[in-house]
């Protein structure tokens, strides 16, 4: 949202260092600007990554099992093996053509150096740039340090503003407009842009300060803060006495109240909302009704920075602030108890989500479950980690089940409540609960033999305690085995076992589960009249809640019913309605099975060339999630008539070409052709559409196309090689790829893309 300052030359020497080294390391105090400095590298370099740039933010990763579940959300990665997350994420990352930004690695500093040197060995086409307070200390390293801005010359023969000046005034705009340096400021500017060792995060928060004080002032304050620090320790760098100078500074402009709150949400990680704030921090001098006025002081001091989200806005402090936060935190009297208050809000909010879960607030709720991941995170690891509190962690656990299942957490959802089982071991309604949602996520990961002594045991509770919900749960995920391992009969008993027990106890949520797999499995049997009235019962429950999620598994059971029946315009219709709701809460597992039936779909209709690119996107959807059709293994054999039935009517070459050309389109561009929607601008290059090449370059990416070399190309436009290879070079930086077969993909998916055939008669 700022501009970024200077730097040019470490720019264009980082982007030297990369391409000799595929490991470059940032070092520097912190406020340096090291984070910034990476980011902007890897912008100018995007288009020399085939694959792209992935920032992955390691400041809220406290523990060190939690860094590859970090790196593998950050890639969009959905996985629902078994395999350990490195292996999945090795695996990923093994063809792809990437540059990684791992940010803030100081603190995780062997397991980053494990994870680097692991995936640098598997991908010889990744690049990572890290950002680190210290170095990796990796034999591959290149390490760049990352010095302050410079500052300015001192005398008459200064050559125009420093680095540091230019920021100063800059963010000092931003906060005062008109402001300008003047001969009646500049020296006190340019004192100021000294005393914080051309440091950017100092200089910000000096400027930030002429809301209030003249530069003059700024500067007789900071003076006096500098001289406050001679008893720190000689051992400690400058630049870390300087920031810590001007951090305790900051702390002393708060009021009293502020600084408390500081310390106080402190405990939170990645951000933090309002309700949030109130929550945790009220109490012990802080009335809740002060919370909102206390909160915008600190927006305006940028202790805390404020960012937009879909309804709401949320709160997040620099790790620098926040952690000097956490040292205020921990030498007052209230730690525990501030931390005890965080885990009992996300403690409510889990139960919350458990309790609303079916309903119309199921999108909002479960966005914000996503928004809070690092802070639950943060909640199960306090119950997880003192006495007593283990219980509270593993019902805590159970009641995101859907947090865990709709977005890129299955794998860790399965850990979480692992951990908490073997931490909680109590005969309860809770216990059995946890083990019949585990035996689900077990399930879905294809790991049946896990599930079923999970849901043995689960069962047991229940029968024990009378419960009707247990019991009806264990059913239903005993039938999703049975029919693992095709065996319809005995799953279908199960299903109608359960419907008859949530039926008994009035739980919406598991009839709609049960209806959802009954449903499949009679349409597996070929009975469609029963597969079709149980579907629609089950979507008049969904209707008489306003619920989204288990309609829209609803009409995906339904659409391959009515897909089998021959009616494929309908059934179209009711998997692009189910997808649209998919895509609002980016389930992939929900997505990937929309893809797969719109594909069947297609093929049946003799559209060819849409079915098997269907396919190539599914394909990319199923890799990510580590099994295909996960959880929905009965349905397999449909997939591999379809991929027979497309590749003997496209034949081989042209089947190959259309899905690659699938699996090419970006997430946004592949899900707005499987709806038959018009891609969102950008969203993919090979898209139809306005070309970013010039006429020549047209001509040659379709000569390339066509198979010709470079010499053939010269002689054909009659024109030097050189020249041919200077316009592919070209043409390769603008469509941000690295190979011709690539360009040649490109060329034929935008002929193909304005002529789409159309369904017979």
């Amino acid at each position: 949202m700022t501009s970024f300052v200077g730097r040019r030359q470490e720019v264009a020497e980082i982007r030297r260092l990369l391409t000799a080294s595929r490991l470059v390391t940032l070092t520097g105090a912190g406020g340096v600007g090291k984070t910034r400095l990476a980011v902007r590298v890897a912008a100018t370099l995007e288009r020399a990554f085939a694959d792209g740039v992935r920032l992955v933010e390691l400041a809220g990763v406290e523990k060190s099992e939690l860094l590859v579940p970090t790196v593998v959300q950050a890639l969009g990665i959905r996985d629902r093996s078994t395999r350990p997350p490195l292996e999945v994420l090795a695996g990923h990352l093994a063809d792809r053509r990437m540059l990684l930004i791992l940010d803030n690695c100081e603190h995780l500093l062997r397991d980053c150096a494990n994870v680097a040197k692991a995936l640098l060995r598997a991908a010889p086409e990744l690049r990572i740039l890290a950002t680190s307070r210290h170095v990796l200390g990796l034999v591959s390293e290149q390490i760049f340090p990352v010095r302050p801005l410079s500052l300015p010359d001192a005398g008459p023969d200064a050559s125009g503003p420093s680095e540091a000046v230019q920021l100063f005034t800059e963010r000092a705009q931003a906060v005062l407009p008109g402001f300008a340096v003047t001969d009646g400021n500049r020296e006190a500017v340019e004192q100021i842009c000294r005393r914080l060792d051309g440091l950017p995060l100092g200089i910000e928060l000096a400027a930030v300060r002429l809301r209030a004080l003249s530069v003059h002032q700024v500067l007789e304050r900071l003076d006096d803060r500098f001289r406050l620090l001679t008893a720190g320790s000689p051992a400690a760098l400058p630049r870390h006495r300087t920031l810590r100078a001007l951090i305790d500074w900051s702390y002393a402009l708060c009021g009293e109240q502020e600084r408390t709150l500081w310390a106080r949400l402190s405990v939170f990680s990645g951000g933090l909302d309002l309700e949030a704030a109130e929550a945790v921090c009220a109490g012990g001098g802080i009335a809740a009704e002060d919370v909102v006025d206390l909160v915008v002081g600190l927006v305006e001091k940028s202790i805390l920075i404020a960012e937009e989200h879909p309804g709401t806005v949320r709160y997040r402090m620099l790790e620098t602030l926040r952690q000097y936060g956490r040292e205020r935190l921990a030498r007052s009297a209230e730690a525990e108890r501030v931390a005890r208050r965080h885990r009992d809000h996300y403690r409510n909010l889990a139960a919350e989500a458990r309790v609303r879960l079916f309903g119309p607030g199921q999108v909002l709720l479960l966005t914000r479950l996503q928004l809070e991941h690092a802070n639950l995170r943060t909640a199960l690891e306090y119950c997880l980690t003192r006495p007593g509190e283990a219980g509270v962690g593993l019902g805590m656990a159970a009641d995101l089940l859907y947090h865990w299942i709709t977005s890129y957490y299955l794998a860790e959802g399965r850990r979480w409540l692992d951990r908490a089982l073997a931490a909680d071991t109590a005969p309860t309604e809770v216990r059995a609960r946890a083990l019949w949602a585990d035996g689900w996520l077990a399930v879905i990961q294809a790991d049946p033999d896990a599930a079923e002594a999970m849901l043995r045991e689960s069962r047991a509770i229940g029968e024990e305690q009378g419960s009707e919900s247990v019991l009806g749960y264990v059913a239903i995920f005993s039938g999703m085995i049975a029919m693992c391992r095709w065996d319809p009969k005995t799953a279908i008993a199960r299903y109608e076992e359960a419907l008859a027990r949530h039926g008994a106890t009035g739980d919406p949520v598991g009839l709609s589960l049960a209806l959802v797999r009954l449903s499949l499995a009679y349409s597996f049997l070929g009975d469609s009249a029963r597969a079709v009235a149980i579907g629609e019962e089950g979507l008049a429950v969904c209707e008489r809640y306003g619920e989204g999620w288990h309609r829209a598994y609803t009409l995906m059971a339904l659409g391959v019913d009515v897909w089998r029946q021959g009616d494929t315009r309908r059934a179209a219709a009711m998997e692009q309605e189910s997808l649209r709701f998919n895509r609002s809460l980016d389930d992939p597992l929900g997505i990937g099975v929309n893809l797969e039936v719109l594909a069947w779909i297609a093929a049946a209709e003799g559209r060819y060339q849409r079915a098997a690119r269907l396919l190539g996107i599914v394909a990319k959807v199923w890799k990510a999630v580590g099994a295909p059709l996960s959880g929905y293994g009965h349905l397999v054999h449909f997939h591999d008539e379809c991929e027979a039935a497309v590749r003997r009517a496209l034949g081989a070459q042209a089947f190959r070409a259309a899905v690659r050309q699938g699996a090419d389109l970006a997430s946004e561009a592949a899900l707005a052709y499987a709806l038959e929607e018009r891609p969102p601008a950008g969203a993919a290059r090979d898209a139809a559409g306005a070309s970013p090449l010039t006429p020549r370059e047209t001509e040659i990416a379709g000569l390339i196309a066509q198979g010709m070399s470079n010499k053939d190309i010269a002689a054909a436009l009659v024109i030097a090689q050189r020249t041919v290879e200077g316009h592919i070079e070209h043409i390769m930086d603008k469509l941000g790829f690295h190979s011709r077969a690539r360009i040649a993909a490109w060329v034929e998916d935008r002929s193909h893309a304005s002529g789409e055939e159309t369904p017979p008669g």
